[in-house]
């Protein structure tokens, strides 16, 4: 009964050891998402993205990656763009860059795992979306389309509706600081960075917790096998395939899968490998669930299959691009897994710093209605919207 609770307890330990780690990093990543999210209107997006030609594309790459790095309100709100008039193919595009383009995701990758992922991830990010587009264009017909787009009118609630309908830039003229520094600037500032903190708390406990019992529980020994560590090409072809599997297996999405990433890095999975699992939070199971209301059964698994292929098709690129540059690390792998105990450090510092801005972006939040929108976060699409603009959050 003690070695159990013993377990347990090093599993928590590590967990929070790692939260420690990265706390000043996700607040600035929230924080500077929560900037733009200030100065760019939800309601311009869809009519930017009227076809899936290159302009298109490269406008929903632009627009995901200066949205929200949940990945359930990046699915609800590529719902909600189609059902807007957005061009499907676009609306998938931008659903895969508001959550594997946005500045958290790179510096957590950086802090856990280090610099050379970030890069593959802003790289590897845009190629998921040509291979995607290219996918779309050979294979979704316009019987299937029109299906899809039926179903998305009938506005089955999926998760984080509410979320995906607020719109809480600031209007207005002036120049970008005059905006950013008025009074309603700071309210929709506080407002975005709350509201996307509690968007992704639960997949974020959830990744941390899983990481920490990954690290803490299974051998390393089971991960070597499971990779194919003693055949380094076996290990570099397997990596971009099994990679968005664990993912699955995980049921962790948005940014909560980097500290699992780290502990598989460790393992033994292939740099490849790593990548295609952090692009894969968009296939996990209650997601899949999500896209069969939104698109219909038919569609869900077209999704499933595409999205595969386009991650595990970046994997590859980026494993035998990056070996031959010299931005694979090499030697012994030691991603940070929280075994590192607090002390005092640059890493307090930062983190004592960025939690004062927090506290005061989270009492702004509560001073201007912020309890009435965490409680609308859920609700369905058509509804919120109307609701949270008649209250008064949009300025």
């Amino acid at each position: 009964m003690n070695s159990a609770w013993d377990a347990v307890l090093h599993a928590l330990r590590v967990a929070g050891n790692m939260t420690w780690q990265v706390t000043w990093s996700l607040i600035l990543g929230f924080t500077l998402s929560a900037v733009i999210e200030a100065l760019v209107r939800k309601s311009t997006i869809a009519r930017l993205l009227p076809d899936d030609r290159p302009r298109s594309l490269a406008t929903s790459t632009g627009l995901g990656a200066a949205s929200s790095s949940c990945s359930y309100a990046a699915v609800a709100m590529a719902r909600s763009l189609v059902r807007k008039g957005a061009d499907f193919t676009s609306a998938m595009a931008f659903q895969f860059a508001s959550t594997n383009l946005v500045i958290e995701l790179g510096l957590i990758l950086a802090l856990l795992l280090g610099w050379q992922f970030t890069l593959a991830e802003f790289v590897g990010g845009p190629l998921m979306i040509v291979f995607l587009a290219l996918l779309f264009r050979r294979f979704l017909t316009s019987r299937m389309r029109a299906a899809a787009l039926a179903q998305a009118e009938r506005a089955v609630p999926g998760s984080m509706e509410g979320h995906a309908a607020m719109d809480m830039s600031v209007g207005g003229s002036g120049s970008f600081w005059r905006r950013l520094a008025s009074g309603p600037g700071y309210t929709s500032v506080s407002h975005n960075f709350v509201m996307e903190f509690a968007a992704i708390l639960r997949d974020l406990v959830l990744g941390l917790l899983i990481a920490g019992a990954a690290a803490a529980w299974i051998p390393d020994s089971f991960w070597q096998s499971l990779f194919f560590t003693d055949h380094p090409l076996v290990a570099k072809l397997w990596g971009p395939l099994i990679g968005p599997v664990v993912s699955i297996a995980a049921f962790v999405c948005s940014i909560g899968n980097v500290p699992l990433a780290a502990v598989l890095w460790n393992g033994g999975i292939s740099f490849g490998g790593v990548v295609s699992f952090i692009f894969a939070d968009l296939i996990i199971v209650p997601l899949l669930i999500i896209y069969a209301k939104y698109y219909g059964r038919r569609m869900a698994w077209f999704l499933f299959g595409t999205f595969y292929l386009t991650m595990a098709a970046a994997g590859y690129v980026i494993e035998f691009v990056f070996g031959p540059l010299g931005l694979v690390p090499g030697g012994p792998r030691n991603a940070s897994e929280g075994n590192d105990a607090i002390r005092w450090n640059y890493t307090s510092v930062l983190n004592i710093i960025f939690l004062v801005v927090a506290a005061g972006l989270v009492w702004r939040f509560l001073r201007t209605g912020g309890r009435a929108m965490l409680s609308m976060m859920g609700g369905g699409p058509d509804d919120l919207a109307a609701a949270h603009n008649h209250g008064g959050h949009h300025h």
